[in-house]
């Protein structure tokens, strides 16, 4: 069984990308991943500049804190799985933001984990990280809770030319700004790259 076991990893670790496809959370399956040698596996898979994707609960999984992971129901924002894998730390991920209207739930984790960046994924939208940094991809939105707040300003000489006016929010104010396709993010930094 050893041999057997030794020459799975092996395979696995020649694997530079993997999809992670929940649809909704399974406890089973995270439970038997997590503290493993495959999440081991899927952290060089992303230091070797593989992929890592997941939609829904599967992208939610990929950060350090783990929204909506109650065993129960997926109403629950604060539930009795509080960790995810990690890939992006510091971090929150909510899903099918605006087409559920799930804008504000995420405030909740906010104000008990004040520290965290909190993302919001619309349907049929992604993010894809390369580093520190993030491009929006798709048809809608991302919403981007970190204490501030970033409306795009035209240039007055050239309308097609936008950049980012940002402004600090009070604390434990309850807004957030949206990213459209084509939109970059800096997650160590926590600001929009122009």
């Amino acid at each position: 069984m050893e041999e057997i076991n030794t020459k799975n990893n092996e395979q696995k670790e020649k694997v530079m990308s993997f999809w992670n496809h929940l649809e909704e959370l399974r406890w089973n399956i995270i439970r038997s991943l997590m503290s493993t040698k495959t999440q081991e596996i899927f952290f060089k898979v992303l230091e070797k500049s593989g992929v890592i994707g997941g939609s829904s609960a599967g992208a939610s999984i990929q950060v350090s804190y783990l929204v909506r992971g109650d065993t129960k129901t997926n109403i629950v924002m604060m539930g009795d799985h509080e960790e995810g894998f990690g890939f992006i730390t510091h971090c929150a991920i909510d899903q099918h933001l605006l087409a559920l209207n799930r804008q504000f739930d995420i405030f909740e984790i906010l104000e008990a984990h004040p520290r965290l960046l909190g993302i919001g994924l619309d349907e049929n939208t992604a993010i894809v990280v390369h580093g520190d940094a993030f491009e929006v991809i798709g048809e809608n939105y991302v919403a981007i809770y970190d204490g501030t707040f970033c409306q795009f300003i035209r240039d007055k000489k050239d309308w097609s030319v936008e950049r980012p006016e940002i402004t600090e929010l009070p604390e434990r104010s309850e807004q957030f700004y949206l990213l459209g396709a084509g939109r970059r993010y800096h997650l160590a930094e926590r600001k929009v790259i122009e």
